[in-house]
């Protein structure tokens, strides 16, 4: 017995139901959601930061971040309008490349991630340092597309994906939790699919 048609579908498509949080469907597509107009982006200009709680701030260009180690990872995808998507592959830069060049101080404990617009979302420093979380530049084998956070994009696992910050720019690390954009208007600040952290604290 399946607690929705939704599970069946999961079923149907050969997965174990299991990895449907509650109250989401299973979508092949990859569909696109955002606030505002898509940015464009020059890479002879881009740069990304990390600041904050940091012995050493780091500013890289687009080259320079990616001479850095790269990783990749095959996970699902969550979004808090209630869509999933099961083994998205991601290639990019763990974490802790950049942890051993900034060398994150004791104090570290959160992260505010920074994208284009304006926008923020913010995690424990733990969301990032797991190992299949990823700053990533490609998926599904691609390099991200425009609607997807070219040039580069947050991949938080375990959480809604608006925490995967696209057209992100900088990670800033602090000593306490600072809500972001979408925190602020009401969207939960823990943001985990299997207990449906949709909006509210």
């Amino acid at each position: 017995m399946f607690r929705s048609k939704a599970e069946q579908k999961v079923r149907d498509a050969g997965y174990d139901p299991a990895r449907l949080p509650p109250g989401q469907y299973l979508t092949e597509k990859w569909p696109v959601l955002h606030a505002g107009e898509v940015p464009h982006t020059d890479l002879a200009t881009w740069t990304f930061r990390v600041f904050g709680e940091v012995e050493q701030p780091l500013e890289l260009t687009w080259d320079a971040f990616n001479e850095l180690p790269r990783s990749s990872n095959v996970h699902d995808i969550h979004c808090v309008t209630r869509w999933s998507r099961f083994d998205t592959s991601f290639e990019g830069v763990h974490w802790r490349e950049l942890a051993a060049l900034v060398r994150p101080k004791p104090s570290a404990r959160f992260v505010v991630a920074h994208a284009e617009h304006g926008f923020t979302t913010n995690v424990p420093l733990g969301s990032i340092e797991a190992e299949n979380a990823l700053l990533a530049t490609h998926a599904d084998g691609e390099p991200l597309t425009p609607d997807h956070g070219f040039p580069l994009r947050l991949v938080v696992p375990g959480k809604y994906f608006w925490k995967s910050a696209k057209w992100l720019r900088a990670l800033e690390l602090t000593s306490t939790d600072q809500p972001g954009f979408w925190e602020r208007y009401g969207y939960h600040n823990d943001a985990d699919p299997w207990r449906e952290q949709r909006y509210g604290f």
